[in-house]
């Protein structure tokens, strides 16, 4: 006889169902959805996330709209909106992946009256408008529950509603997002800064965005920080991996659960790629880490492949947001978006951490002498700054990156981010090290002056300001971008 299982929802799961699952199949679903499922508490209590002040605002707004929690798998989304449902006095969790029976709800027609008798009957909820907040995880598994968001709105717009998924935009894809009836919030990796609560370091983090510019923290204070960093660069920001460092600071099995996220995602191509295309994405999906802070050419990658068959593949993992572009703009000024070329672009990886496993990196250096080890690994710096600018900046639009690159065959110099900062460009240049060379970022201020007052630099030294140069500790973005982050979350 089969044991009586439970599944990751906590549904129990009696022999005579589950003689009729292939056992390899519900293996693989439990080891896919035990992250997603799993509690995420730490010796430090639950995990705080900057987005849940943002959704704490958005119960609050008198204009909500349904919203749709948009990132890579695994970022956390499911587990944010579970404890935003605590606050609640009823929390009702529907997931169309794991429960298929849901998915058929929305099939038969889109009147969110019926949509809503029938989901109270299933699950046993009673889905009151603004007592209820009704939850849809992977959503795209069913394209017409995505439209039925609209009517939703609509019909009851004092019905609290959230859907996410891990595959969401290929839905949106062929059904659209419903505009002006449905909100987003775009959801990354964790932080430094969600990562400094994490690890109990309330204080320090309060610090990073409280203290008055320039940040400088000198001596024991900025030697700690560069060692949490240190952590942060080889870990990532992938919150099971964060909490298991927490609870048990070891680095074999942190590395093993980054090996598993990685075959996860490896997994994923078949749902969103077509067959011939699979080869080329996993090229590329291997590739991108290896190529930190360089101009991505197609035809620098390992093969004799053209770039009409690795672009679509590109393509695919940005819209499985598992990597993003940092595009070139002549950064004249704002929108920077409006001087870009698509065609010239560097590729980020969404997770530091997992880049750098990919890459088979030796995480000693990093945990013993981070501050050496930081110093001499200029592209990881440079993609966790990137990392950092995405994550900390407003998430009800998607952010985009970009960089500034003048080729000349005497004077040539790249900036590697453009920031948009009120109506001015400031560019910004990582330096891992303590000092080094900032011909690129002189030259642009040189020749933007009236479009950029100053120039950013994060590099291993505390904070300092000279005349319209601005160094901070390469932990500093939060600091930064302070006006971008809300108070009140941790």
């Amino acid at each position: 006889m089969f044991p009586v299982l439970t599944s990751p929802a906590g549904n129990s799961i009696d022999s005579a169902t589950l003689s009729h699952v292939h056992w390899l199949e519900f293996a693989t679903s439990i080891v896919k959805n035990r992250l997603a499922y799993g509690t995420r508490l730490c010796k430090y209590g639950p995990m705080k996330r900057i987005i849940d002040q943002y959704l704490r605002d958005w119960k609050q707004r008198p204009d909500r709209k349904a919203l749709m929690l948009r990132g890579a798998r695994q970022v956390g989304k499911t587990y944010a909106v579970r404890a935003f449902g605590k606050t609640y006095d009823e929390f009702a969790e529907i997931n169309l992946e794991l429960n298929p029976e849901y998915a058929r709800v929305f099939k038969a027609n889109l009147d969110p009256r019926r949509i809503l008798r029938e989901l109270r009957l299933m699950t046993g909820r009673r889905l009151l408008p603004g007592q209820s907040l009704l939850f849809i995880d992977e959503i795209q598994q069913e394209p017409l529950a995505v439209s039925a968001l609209r009517y939703l709105h609509e019909n009851m717009p004092d019905m609290h509603v959230i859907a996410a998924g891990s595959l969401l935009e290929f839905a949106l894809d062929r059904v659209g997002l419903p505009v002006g009836r449905v909100a987003s919030l775009h959801m990354y990796p964790m932080t430094f800064l969600e990562f400094l609560v994490a690890r109990g370091e309330r204080p320090i983090a309060e610090h990073l965005l409280d203290a008055p510019p320039p940040l400088s923290l000198d001596g024991p204070v900025h030697e700690k920080l560069l060692r949490l960093a240190g952590e942060f660069l080889v870990l990532g920001g992938l919150p099971e991996v964060v909490a298991a460092w927490i609870e048990r600071e070891d680095p074999n099995r942190c590395g093993e659960i980054l090996d598993m996220l990685a075959t996860a995602y490896r997994q994923d191509f078949q749902k969103y790629a077509k067959r011939h295309q699979i080869k080329y994405v996993d090229l590329v999906f291997n590739e991108v880490p290896a190529r930190m802070g360089r101009k991505f050419k197609y035809d620098a990658l390992p093969g004799s492949w053209k770039a009409r068959e690795l672009a679509p593949a590109l393509d695919l993992l940005c819209k499985a947001s598992v990597v993003h572009r940092v595009t070139h703009s002549a950064g004249n000024g704002i929108p920077l978006k409006a001087e870009s070329d698509p065609a010239r672009f560097k590729a980020l990886f969404f997770d530091v951490g997992l880049a750098q496993r990919i890459m088979g990196a030796d995480i000693k250096p990093w945990l013993l002498d981070p501050a050496g080890t930081i110093n001499n690994a200029g592209p990881v710096v440079e993609a966790f700054i990137g990392q950092e600018l995405l994550a900390c900046g407003r998430p009800w639009i998607a952010p985009e990156l970009y960089y500034w690159h003048r080729e000349a065959r005497a004077s040539n110099a790249e900036v590697d981010y453009l920031l948009p900062i009120g109506n001015v460009v400031v560019p910004v240049e990582v330096k891992s090290g303590a000092t080094g060379r900032l011909r690129s970022l002189r030259a642009f201020l040189d020749e933007k002056r009236g479009a950029a007052p100053y120039g950013i630099r994060f590099c291993g030294q505390p904070g300092s300001v000279h005349n319209d140069l601005h160094s901070y500790p390469i932990y500093a973005v939060p600091h930064v971008l302070r006006s971008q982050i809300p108070r009140g979350w941790f």
